[in-house]
């Protein structure tokens, strides 16, 4: 783990929506693609079970492979990322090139993997979600704003949201800070305790 990673503060982009509630981390990057030791390339196989056919082709139905969808906000439902406590599907996500994930609901293992990673995850009420994943479907280009200062996210044609995260989480991703990093910043204070009581 480095200790210090990409920073969040505000995003503008436009999104992909992924109608589906109870989407686990098995479907999001399947166990069989956990045998590498790094982060990189996780994302070639995001979802992979659902983008593609049998036959290996892009399975056309599918959001990540309508070239209609992108961005790098994914809008999901009901309790995306339950399942397992694989460290690798916010891998899979970021190296996909997703920042925020915004849902109903998240998995509270997947959702805390997530922030620890700089995956930015907004949970909204179920009418908005709703709404917002109809207005994609319509409107492909419509962009939403992600301000993570604020606490808020802009969507077009709708009231301004507001979320709830967790004041560490939010200094974290504000600073590009991961666990270790924000220790790091409280080292001449850690090294005079271990002088003091050497």
């Amino acid at each position: 783990m480095s200790s210090t990673a990409t920073k969040i503060t505000a995003l503008t982009s436009t999104c992909v929506p992924l109608n589906q509630n109870n989407v686990d981390t098995d479907q999001i990057i399947p166990a069989r693609f956990l045998k590498g030791t790094t982060k990189a390339g996780l994302g070639k196989n995001l979802f992979n079970d659902w983008r593609y056919l049998p036959s290996g082709e892009p399975n056309p139905d599918f959001p990540l492979n309508d070239a209609r969808y992108q961005g790098s906000i994914l809008v999901a439902a009901h309790n995306f990322g339950c399942g397992s406590s694989r460290e690798h599907a916010p891998w899979a996500l970021k190296d996909y090139g997703f920042s925020v994930i915004l849902a109903i609901s998240f998995a509270d293992i997947f959702r805390n993997n997530s922030l620890k990673n700089q995956l930015l995850t907004i949970a909204l009420p179920e009418n908005v979600v709703m709404d917002l994943l109809s207005a994609i479907e319509s409107n492909p280009a419509l962009k939403l704003t992600v301000d993570l200062t604020q606490q808020s996210v802009s969507i077009p044609g709708q009231a301004s949201q507001t979320f709830q995260i967790d004041p560490y989480r939010k200094k974290c991703l504000l600073e590009g800070l991961d666990d270790i990093g924000y220790t790091m910043q409280f080292m001449p204070e850690i090294q005079a305790y271990e002088t003091a009581h050497a």
